[in-house]
């Protein structure tokens, strides 16, 4: 397992090229400090896992690895269902104004289809994730102010990681607070 910074981790599944609607999440608070753990997987990729905390109101901090090459069926049960009721999604940035633009109008002609057809709060999700070209979305658990159990369960089956994980986020947090947040 190699540790990285977490953003090295979230360009891994940008970079990824798997069935975009597969990934998985999980997160929540730290156990035990500041930040947040979160677990993404993808039956191709493996069940990737970071820790973060918000450096300032502009930056993110953290660091992250894959804790596992495939997701086996003890993971695949601690992860949410595609009926969950949270989602997240990773996006890129258009490259250039002219992208922009072709993604801007696919959006729009996203919309006013939804608008005027009944349509439910997922099949607008997954368009809107089309017509941004998202790498990478699906069902997440999530909750900021605790641990969900899923959560728990996912840092106690990877515990070695978790453990190194931990040990280089302290080291993160420390040389921050040393240096005096920015």
């Amino acid at each position: 397992m190699r540790v990285r910074d977490w953003q090295e981790i979230v360009e891994d599944v940008v970079d990824s090229d798997v069935d975009p609607a597969g990934w998985r999440a999980v997160g929540g608070d730290r156990a035990g400090g500041v930040g947040e753990d979160t677990y993404l997987a993808h039956p191709a990729v493996g069940v990737l896992q970071f820790k973060t905390y918000p450096r300032n109101p502009f930056k993110v901090e953290g660091v992250g690895a894959r804790v596992a090459r495939r997701v086996d069926e003890d993971v695949r049960d601690l992860l949410p269902a595609e009926d969950a009721d949270g989602r997240f999604a990773v996006t890129s940035p258009p490259e250039d104004e002219q992208q922009a633009g072709t993604v801007g109008r696919r959006l729009a002609e996203v919309f006013r289809a939804h608008s005027e057809a009944p349509t439910d709060p997922d099949h607008l999700f997954e368009d809107v994730m089309e017509a941004v070209e998202s790498p990478a979305y699906g069902p997440m658990e999530f909750d900021a102010y605790d641990r969900p159990d899923r959560l728990e369960t996912l840092a106690d089956t990877f515990e070695d990681a978790e453990a190194a994980l931990d040990a280089e986020f302290e080291d993160v947090v420390d040389e921050d607070v040393r240096r005096g947040f920015h």
